[in-house]
């Protein structure tokens, strides 16, 4: 007992150490930006609602010719939406471009949509304007977890020495500084010919939004062109060498959309943009805007803007049409998940709870129908990998976009599954949940090395109209690759004999997996880390017959987390515009902002266990394996006790697989979720595994020699029980 404490007491030793070398790393490293002159000049069109299949070569002309010569994208304009939408408004798209950060306002009662739109500012004698109900709307600001300071892009160009100008009432909300004031303000692009004084010059073409709040949907077409026409206006005043930003600012219909982004001038040549918020050519983010103003100014960049500058990196077809149409079909693919995702999931629960059900009655009486189960099992595990494969199809684009996402998804499972089932290990007892498993964790480990794609508006992955993540492993996939991952190794472990050299390698791709899903430019995974690390310790230590206490436990879980967060200040000390959310928690630890975070992240878990249908699978998953596959069916013995005899690594790998499905509910603000997804490539699985284990015993209890696995076996003769300590 004293040997644990010395050794705890030592892991808390090195935490303060990197807690007090963080600390003095943001003694040196914190402090107020110098200020630096602007150069040059940008000026941002915002054109609220404005999409990509809005545009063509006869009625957007001016817009057209723009989307040619400069770099374009898709963008993501999620703010804070009023409560009961899931929309951004005019007004809360153009404050969000004031800040750097997600910014909100009320719902707007007594119109058709919700959303209102900005009112004029006041004009001053000297040119200037305040913006009318500035104080309320930062105010408002900061009941939400976001905190937004609105007005922060106007004051930092005007303390480096700019002068700021807007044209039009949404561009005041982005044009005005912290009190509210616009330097500059003119009501129409008339008003202000001369563009060349200033620094930052913001306009609005409203012509979209505006028909949409006063209900005018049918007019859309028109108010299109229009808001073409205003554009060309003020390109028509743009001085020589200006960097020319031109940006849907918000959503102008009852859902959410990905929006038009295009720049011109300065480094933008014709190409997809991309920033490293992002990290996929041809999307960007709203508040990758404020940092692209300033970044192109030169001006350095306020603690408070989140988002990232966009670069010109992706090639995009050589033609206008080309282009557009691609970007285009991207958002499609949003709209269409918005529509599938719920009935996916509705469907793929009840299914996996029809076929437990049948599983129950066939494990327990039925012998003759073992094969049949053993395969729908293995499928049934293959089917969250697919759901991420699926996305090398454009389903989305076929006319019946759901019962194409449900073939897609149904043929790469029936693939694997077929891989499973293709060789000689599929005699072994674990030997297709090896390869199901296996197929799992390098299929999501190669794809967060190389962009994560495999995750982009995937039924099961993060879509990009609702932003909450761009790149790395978002919860579910998490859940699939680190299950996947641990009871894979459980397969490779059986199947191998247990030497040194063994156990080094499966223990290797364990620490790789868990780095990959950790690392910064890979998986970026804050909370699914520490759960990773303690889930595959467990497996180890179980592996390696040690046992599992609460000290130990309690060590590794110090361990992932010292792991994560000198991950976290590693990303920290990269330069603002190279971290990831990592980095940004550290800063925000700094910040005194950290608080929020958590609360906001513990509130989503939370409210996951109002999810019936994910809950009840997880339920239903656990009761299935301890109330059937653990007790004895009709022939005396318990398919999961013959299992464990026959493969004991399995018993190991459940624990892992288990332990970190609950610490990564625990830590994670997916919730229910990462369980859930976990036990449908967990326990299917474990049930075919476990339908082997009986198929190789006869009805007598004995093992039968004629078909015996070719796997490492231990004799059968004392099976762990499956309930329990999980010690070894």
């Amino acid at each position: 007992m004293r040997a644990h404490l010395r050794r705890l007491i030592a892991a808390l030793h090195v935490t303060a150490i990197m807690a007090g070398a963080a600390a003095l790393l943001v003694t040196v490293a914190t402090g107020p930006a110098s200020a630096a002159t602007p150069q040059g000049r940008v000026v941002v069109i915002g054109v609220p609602g404005l999409l990509w299949s809005d545009l063509s070569e006869h009625e957007t002309p001016n817009l057209w010719r723009l989307a040619g010569q400069g770099g374009a994208a898709s963008m993501s304009t999620r703010a804070v939406p009023p409560e009961g939408l899931s929309i951004t408004c005019p007004i809360a798209g153009w404050l969000t471009v004031s800040a750097g950060q997600r910014a909100g306002v009320p719902y707007v009662t007594g119109g058709p949509t919700g959303c209102g739109l900005p009112q004029a500012p006041v004009a001053a004698a000297d040119g200037s304007a305040t913006v009318p109900g500035w104080a309320a709307m930062a105010a408002y600001q900061q009941t939400g977890s976001f905190k937004a300071r609105i007005g922060l892009l106007a004051t930092s160009v005007a303390a480096a020495g700019g002068k700021v100008a807007a044209i039009g009432p949404g561009a005041a909300l982005a044009a005005a500084d912290t009190t509210g004031r616009v330097a500059k303000y003119a009501a129409a692009q008339d008003q202000l010919p001369d563009l060349s004084p200033y620094s930052l010059v913001v306009a609005e073409a409203d012509d979209i939004a505006r028909a949409w709040v006063e209900g005018r949907q049918a007019d859309r077409r028109g108010s299109i062109t229009a808001a073409d026409a205003v554009v060309g206006r003020i390109l028509s005043r743009v001085p020589s060498g200006s960097t020319v930003l031109v940006a849907g600012i918000s959503d102008a219909s009852p859902e959410a959309h990905l929006h038009v982004a295009i720049a011109v001038g300065g480094p933008y040549r014709h190409g997809l943009l991309t920033a490293s918020s992002t990290r996929q050519d041809g999307l960007v983010t709203i508040t990758d805007l404020t940092a692209t103003v300033l970044h192109r100014l030169g001006v350095p960049v306020p603690d408070g803007v989140v988002g990232r500058e966009w670069a010109n990196d992706g090639e995009a077809p050589a033609g206008v049409a080309e282009t557009a149409s691609q970007l285009a079909d991207a958002d499609l693919a949003s709209q269409v998940l918005k529509q599938v995702r719920e009935p996916f999931f509705i469907a793929l629960v009840v299914i996996q709870l029809l076929f437990y059900g049948l599983a129950a009655a066939v494990v327990r009486r039925y012998r003759r129908m073992l094969t049949a189960i053993q395969v729908v099992g293995v499928i049934s595990g293959a089917v969250p990998i697919a759901t991420f494969l699926a996305q090398l199809v454009p389903w989305w684009g076929f006319a019946h976009p759901m019962p194409a996402l449900v073939l897609t998804i149904a043929g790469f499972a029936g693939a694997v599954a077929g891989l499973a089932f293709a060789g000689p290990w599929r005699a072994a007892v674990l030997g297709p949940l090896t390869v199901v498993a296996g197929i799992s964790s390098l299929a999501l480990l190669i794809d967060v090395m190389t962009g994560s794609r495999l995750q982009v508006n995937a039924v099961t992955g993060y879509e990009p109209v609702t932003g909450g993540r761009f790149y790395g492993f978002g919860n579910i996939a998490f859940a699939v690759y680190a299950i996947g991952t641990i009871l894979a190794l459980a397969g490779v472990a059986q199947a191998t004999r247990p030497t040194i050299w063994a156990r080094a390698g499966v223990i290797s791709y364990g620490l790789l997996a868990i780095f990959a899903d950790g690392w910064p430019g890979w998986g970026a995974d804050f909370g699914g880390v520490p759960a990773f690390v303690l889930g595959f310790a467990v497996f180890v230590l179980m592996i390696l017959g040690r046992r599992v206490s609460i000290v130990r436990l309690a060590l590794i879980a110090a361990a992932g987390l010292v792991l994560i967060m000198g991950i976290a200040i590693v990303d920290w000390l990269r330069p603002a515009e190279s971290r990831t959310h990592l980095g940004e928690f550290v800063q925000q630890v700094i910040d005194g902002d950290a608080g929020a975070v958590v609360g906001r992240k513990l509130g989503a878990m939370l409210h996951t266990l109002t999810n019936l249908p994910l809950t009840i699978l997880s339920l239903v998953a656990i009761a299935f394996l301890f109330l059937v596959l653990a007790r004895p069916s009709r022939w005396g013995a318990a398919a999961l006790s013959l299992a464990y005899g026959q493969a004991p690594a399995l018993r190991a790998g459940l624990f892992g697989a288990f332990t970190t499905g609950l610490a990564g509910f625990v830590i994670n603000d997916s919730g229910i979720a990462i369980p859930a997804m976990g036990l449908t490539v967990a326990i299917p699985l474990t049930l075919a595994a476990s339908v082997r284990a009986l198929q190789l015993t006869r009805p007598d209890g004995a093992l039968a020699p004629d078909s015996s696995p070719p796997t490492r076996r231990e004799p059968p003769s004392a099976p762990a029980a499956p309930t329990g300590s999980p010690a070894t």
